[in-house]
């Protein structure tokens, strides 16, 4: 943890809601004016897209399976310098890993490759952390020491399953067939190095669908966020003012005395009022720490870092 440069993380598999959350603190950092480096697990993958294949084919040859879950598919290591060295310095080194081949065209290389290292940019108010090992462990890495804020965004499994499926046949070309057969070979994964990250963080949010996902594997149309509700526990942190939150956001109620429960449709707005106040303290301090008492009108604000992300 940096109270001069502060590091949020959020943490879970694709199909989480973790993209609805980046949009809500996107808000947060226009309206705050933070400039925020932006930073995405998959620029951590250990190989290419033509690389993993290759190794899950050696793997398969002894019944094994290599998963991105799975630590060994990832460099920890250099996720962990990077954290360590914003903390202490406010920059760093990262990269892209390029899914589309539209993303890839940018760089002159193929999709499924990663473009080489760079520094940060070195005036950041926060960095923002989003991917699957944001509160990871192993061996002597610990990624989860880091974060001033970690969120942990966690679906109802069949949900997550549904979303997977329409993005990778929608997005990424695979079959049906193919999909369902990744997300059998990701369990042992999911299990033993996604889900212990949960009792991790600071605050854990769920979708939950309130119609019926009995069957991931046939269902075409994906729950709306107006047909589920979303769950936030809070853990390892101080609660919030809590008839505050449930007068501000209708509809919502609390299942415990540290769980709040939201209208799926009002996501964006729930992360909004809780993670506002949160995201003012941190940097507050740290520009109190680095003495910024003004911040100029044109240098930017938003998410800096990956493609496609705004920043103005």
């Amino acid at each position: 943890m940096s109270e001069e440069f502060p590091i949020i993380a959020i943490t879970g598999s694709s199909g989480s809601g973790s993209s609805a959350i980046s949009r809500a603190f996107e808000h947060i950092f226009f309206r705050e004016r933070v400039k925020a480096a932006y930073i995405q697990g998959n620029a951590f993958h250990r190989y290419t897209r033509k690389e993993m294949k290759q190794k899950n084919k050696e793997a398969s040859t002894q019944d094994e399976v290599l998963t991105h879950f799975n630590p060994e598919a990832n460099h920890l290591d250099k996720l962990e310098s990077l954290l360590f060295q914003y903390a202490a310095t406010g920059t760093g080194m990262y990269r892209y890993y390029l899914h589309t081949k539209k993303a890839a065209a940018n760089w002159g290389q193929k999709s499924g490759t990663l473009t080489p290292w760079q520094e940060l940019d070195s005036d950041t108010d926060l960095l923002l952390y989003r991917g699957l090992h944001g509160a990871a462990i192993q061996d002597d890495i610990d990624i989860s020491s880091y974060p001033d804020l970690l969120i942990g965004m966690v679906p109802n499994v069949n949900l997550e399953w549904i979303r997977k499926i329409k993005r990778d046949t929608s997005l990424r070309g695979y079959s049906r067939k193919a999909v369902r057969k990744v997300i059998l070979q990701r369990m042992q994964d999911y299990v033993q190095h996604i889900t212990p990250q949960f009792s991790r963080t600071h605050i854990n949010m769920q979708l939950a669908a309130v119609v019926d996902t009995s069957d991931p594997f046939s269902i075409r149309d994906e729950p709306s966020l107006d047909e589920c509700i979303l769950i936030v526990h809070f853990q390892n942190i101080d609660l919030p003012d809590f008839p505050d939150l449930l007068q501000r956001l209708p509809g919502s109620f609390l299942s415990r005395n540290n769980t709040l429960v939201v209208p799926g449709g009002k996501i964006i707005q729930a992360v909004e009022v809780i993670l506002m106040p949160i995201v003012q303290k941190l940097v507050t301090k740290s520009r109190e720490l680095r003495n910024i008492t003004q911040v100029p009108k044109n240098r930017g604000a938003g998410l800096l870092g990956p493609l496609g992300q705004s920043y103005g």
